[in-house]
């Protein structure tokens, strides 16, 4: 009786989730409708971790409600011990949550690689980490976090649903573009950076869905009161042509700082790698290196917000920019470098806005008059540093015109973002986010997604259930066991079981067959084999290599476990490249697809 009573009971939520998740496969607007969600979710997740970090700064450099931290005047040497012990308080963090050695997978690697799926422990140990490190005036921002957790919880979501893979890519896209928006108040920013960091193409369907992301992302964290990011505006002045050919020039010498800069992250990495000073130290001896930075000028500290806004306006000389500029980089990498968690995505803001003040105040300087606008020069290095950097050209150039609202500048910084991230292509090849997964040994370039290549693998590709026999076998009682007609292959095994070779059932007829012959001297492709791991294009260039039909899979022992067939692994491939196309194009792929 009790089991009649609570079978039903048990039953009706899962018949909603599957009735939700039907829907959310057929139908765009009901897709549409779970990023509103996300974006809702990212937003609100993003004021958090703001709120968060300013507490922590408040509280350590005891700061006036309406003072960043960077816009400080001074600070003693009693407030920047806060760095080391930010530095201590991060190592420890890090023994606790190092069960796992794998590293943390970032909304690019979800996407590139894993279709989307993101572990909810490691989206908090990214967010805390990067809280301590900015929290703590670590010369880090916190557009990592924000993404990792606006991602994590589109990824989420998508996994409770079992969307499809496409599906699931979306909504980490629009998960994150959706915190940026929030976090500069920018829509177009945002959506950009969704499309170009973390979704990796443009594409149709997913248009709506990051659009609807993005812009309830803005409206809740307005509606909750949060500020809109506005930078100093030019003053509408129209450009001449050797406007355009001056910041032309002042892009390619941002993609040339920026090629250095990730360099030099990852230079000092090495060289602290060296010194095998323990993991949960390093940090804070990075905070102390910091320290005499910031006796300088705090403006050194965490991101840079309110210093960039003071460097705008207040008239500084070219003599203390150029300080800051040298001092900011170096505080910033050797921030990353000593094991702070966080990104360059402001750092590089601030940083192409000093250099665009210097740019502009040397060659203003060295004609004896003022050939180049110092404001509007901070703008467009602003963005195109940051595009340099970052990897994403449209999203800096719509946040320039978002935070300034000047169509006339925007295309000034349209010219020299370009120009920056196709000479960074050139030059370098990497972003600064697929730079450090190089280094890891991942070959991706973007969030475009090959990580469906690696899940079509020879062990899930291959036929099982083959025909096999032992190498001593003679021709003889081979023919007793296979005649002709009965298949086309047979593998040969060793003594141990370990693969051995393919014999044509037809070869053992052959005239020059002789029956007292082991079957041993008829095989072939004894030395080419597929390994279960391999993926489809490993697959396919093992074929091109062997020049044959059929190759035997083995496992991590050497033992064959099946047939694979190079006409079945282009037929599979050309099915996949088909369906990511209609994918892209905005095709609904059906249950049978």
């Amino acid at each position: 009786m009790l089991k009649q009573v609570t079978e039903p009971l048990l039953d009706a939520p899962r018949s909603a989730m599957d009735w939700l998740r039907r829907r959310l496969r057929a139908s765009e607007v009901w897709f549409i409708g779970l990023a509103l969600l996300v974006g809702v979710s990212a937003g609100l997740l993003t004021m958090l971790q703001s709120a968060l970090a300013r507490v922590i700064q408040t509280w350590c450099y005891r700061l006036p409600a309406d003072l960043r931290l960077s816009a400080s005047a001074r600070l003693g040497v009693p407030e920047l011990l806060m760095l080391p012990l930010g530095g201590l308080l991060l190592g420890a963090f890090g023994l606790l949550v190092r069960a796992r050695r794998r590293p943390l997978v970032d909304a690019v690697e979800a996407n590139a690689l894993h279709g989307g799926r993101m572990s909810m422990r490691d989206n908090l140990v990214v967010s805390g980490q990067t809280l301590l490190s900015n929290g703590f005036g670590a010369s880090v921002g916190l557009e990592a976090a924000y993404a990792q957790m606006g991602g994590g919880i589109g990824s989420q979501l998508g996994r409770v649903l079992r969307l499809r893979r496409n599906d699931m890519r979306t909504l980490v896209g629009a998960g994150a573009g959706a915190a940026i928006a929030a976090a500069f108040g920018a829509p177009l920013t945002g959506a950009f950076y969704a499309f170009e960091i973390v979704i990796g193409a443009y594409s149709p369907p997913a248009l709506a869905p990051v659009a609807a992301a993005v812009l309830s992302a803005v409206f809740v964290t307005q509606w909750l009161g949060a500020p809109i990011y506005a930078l100093v505006a030019p003053h509408g002045t129209s450009l001449l042509p050797r406007d355009y050919a001056v910041y032309v020039a002042l892009g390619m010498a941002c993609a040339l700082v920026g090629i250095a800069i990730m360099r030099l992250v990852t230079t000092t990495e090495r060289m602290v790698g060296l010194t095998r000073i323990p993991h949960w130290l390093r940090p804070a001896i990075g905070g102390l290196l910091l320290v005499p930075l910031a006796m300088a000028t705090p403006q050194v500290l965490s991101a840079g917000h309110g210093a960039l806004h003071i460097d705008m306006v207040a008239g500084v000389t070219i003599r203390f920019i150029a300080l800051v500029f040298v001092l900011k980089a170096a505080a910033s990498i050797l921030s990353l470098a000593f094991g702070f968690r966080g990104g360059l995505f402001f750092a590089s803001l601030f940083l192409g806005s000093l250099l665009g003040s210097l740019f502009s105040g040397s060659i203003n300087a060295l004609l004896g008059f003022p050939l180049v606008n110092g404001t509007d020069a901070s703008l467009v290095a602003m963005a195109a540093l940051a595009a340099a950097i970052v990897g994403a050209p449209m999203t800096m150039a719509m946040l320039a015109l978002e935070a300034t609202h000047d169509f006339i500048l925007a295309s000034a910084v349209m010219a020299a973002v370009l120009v920056a991230s196709t000479l960074v292509r050139q030059v370098f090849g990497y972003s600064f986010s697929t730079w450090r997964l190089h280094l890891r040994g991942e070959t991706i370039m973007s969030a475009r997604d090959v990580g469906w290549v690696k899940t079509l693998s020879a062990g899930k590709m291959m036929r099982k259930g083959m025909k096999s026999l032992h190498e001593g076998t003679t021709v003889a009682d081979f023919r007793k066991l296979y005649p002709l007609g009965s298949g086309t292959r047979v593998v040969l095994q060793d003594a141990a079981g370990r693969y051995a070779g393919i014999v044509p059932i037809a070869s053992a007829y052959a005239d020059n067959a002789k029956p007292e012959d082991a079957m041993a001297t008829l095989a072939q492709m004894t030395d080419r084999r597929l390994h279960a791991q391999d993926d489809i294009e490993a697959v396919m260039r093992a074929f091109d290599a062997a020049q044959t039909d059929e190759l035997a899979v083995v496992d991590a022992d050497g033992n064959a476990i099946g047939l694979l067939s190079e006409a079945f692994v282009r037929k599979r491939y050309a099915e996949e490249l088909e369906k990511k196309q209609r994918e892209m194009f905005g095709e609904r792929i059906t249950e049978s697809d």
